[in-house]
């Protein structure tokens, strides 16, 4: 086991940030009053509330009265889908979506075709773009949702989204976007989008667990997530996450101060560790487009090696990766993301997502380079599968 600690899974989650924690400590005991109460406690509860709808509010170019506090990416996609085609019941009951999509907005179209609805899955291209003429194609008279991700978590392509939201918009059909991985990783603005409804996580930027947020353009009729009290304007009840909220205000506010910087200096580690990669392992295979995709994302396919042996022999070199989305990391079967871009399963099978972020340096990505080749190269020779047996590229 080595002595040394490499975090190259920030796709997954994201470490806290310090001055997101300093932002965040005084809510948890100093100012711990319930936003809804009107004493004093209550109301600084409130303004603390309030200006983090504000930050998050202007990183993505909209209103503070269209952004709604949520507990996370998974709660804000279910939200968007469920209970914005509820209310646009009586026009229709299909969906558009895409074959890549997280299975936050898979499954719940999946819930939402037994409840009658008809639902479409987009293929992508090998390089899992989602085609902008096959989302004109798809759409019927009775279509009331489009939902495509910003950017891929496995394969970290980012898709058309502005151009899909323009189709949509032209057809007067909502169009919501999962943006858990762009946000603070590309520059997000909802109006030059044309997005109705975003989905966004704390925790994939630096802030804590179990705080999101969904965007919902003003006019957009959604119903109600949760019954009770009149919190986040009567639709979704409950006493608010206020340290998170705080966090997630400061976090995104961060994010968006520092992505010039953040992307220039993560894209130049990524290329970096790609190029490392392809040119000292040979049989790898970059997935994703090779440059429309986000700032830290690296997946390759890995021939000949099962990727979770892949990932336990790196964790013993120190360094944390993945094999995909940490949400079906307990999953035997294959990343539904590489078979839609078209790898067989044998080779899906060896896939390796390591995905850099703010924390990421230099000697880190040497150091992957310096000893990923060995311990392929040992997975190999200990492999029972003939290669000449596997198909090749």
């Amino acid at each position: 086991m080595s002595d040394r600690l490499i975090y190259m899974d920030n796709a997954a989650t994201t470490s806290v940030r310090p001055e997101v924690l300093e932002a965040m400590m005084p809510y948890f005991t100093q100012h711990f009053g319930n936003a809804s109460s009107i004493h004093t406690f209550g109301r600084g509860a409130r303004r603390a509330l309030e200006n983090a709808r504000k930050q998050v509010a202007a990183a993505l170019g909209c209103e503070a009265r269209e952004i709604y506090f949520t507990a996370g990416g998974s709660e804000s996609d279910n939200w968007a889908i469920r209970c914005a085609v509820e209310a646009k019941a009586s026009k229709g009951k299909h969906i558009i979506t895409s074959a890549i999509e997280h299975h936050a907005v898979l499954h719940t179209c999946e819930y939402m075709e037994k409840q009658g609805y008809e639902v479409t899955y987009l293929p992508v291209d090998e390089y899992g773009l989602v085609s902008v003429e096959s989302v004109k194609n798809a759409i019927r008279p009775d279509t009331v949702l489009i939902t495509i991700m910003a950017a891929n978590n496995e394969i970290g392509t980012l898709q058309p989204i502005a151009e899909i939201g323009k189709i949509a918009k032209e057809n007067g059909i909502l169009f919501h976007t999962d943006a858990v991985q762009a946000v603070g990783a590309v520059p997000i603005d909802v109006n030059a989008w044309n997005v109705d409804m975003l989905s966004l996580s704390g925790h994939k930027l630096h802030a804590p667990k179990g705080i999101g947020a969904l965007y919902v353009r003003k006019g957009v009729r959604i119903s109600n997530l949760i019954y009770g009290g009149a919190q986040e304007r009567g639709l979704r009840a409950g006493t608010e996450n206020l340290p998170g909220i705080v966090g997630l205000g400061k976090a995104i506010e961060l994010a968006v101060a520092e992505l010039p910087e953040y992307t220039e200096r993560v894209s130049r580690l990524r290329d970096k560790l790609i190029k490392g990669i392809l040119d000292n392992i040979p049989d790898v295979q970059l997935n994703g487009h090779p440059t429309i995709r986000l700032p830290g994302n690296v997946n390759v396919s890995v021939r000949y090696v099962e990727g979770e042996a892949l990932l336990m022999r790196l964790d013993l070199a120190g360094v944390a990766a993945s094999s995909g989305s940490a949400c079906t990391s307990g999953s035997l079967d294959p990343s539904h993301v590489l078979l839609a871009i078209g790898l067989p399963h044998e080779i899906a099978h060896g896939s390796l997502r390591l995905s850099l972020g703010n924390d990421t340096t230099e000697e880190e990505v040497d150091y992957v380079i310096e000893k990923l080749p060995g311990i392929v190269e040992n997975l190999r020779a200990m492999s029972p599968v003939n290669a000449s047996n596997l198909f090749s590229f």
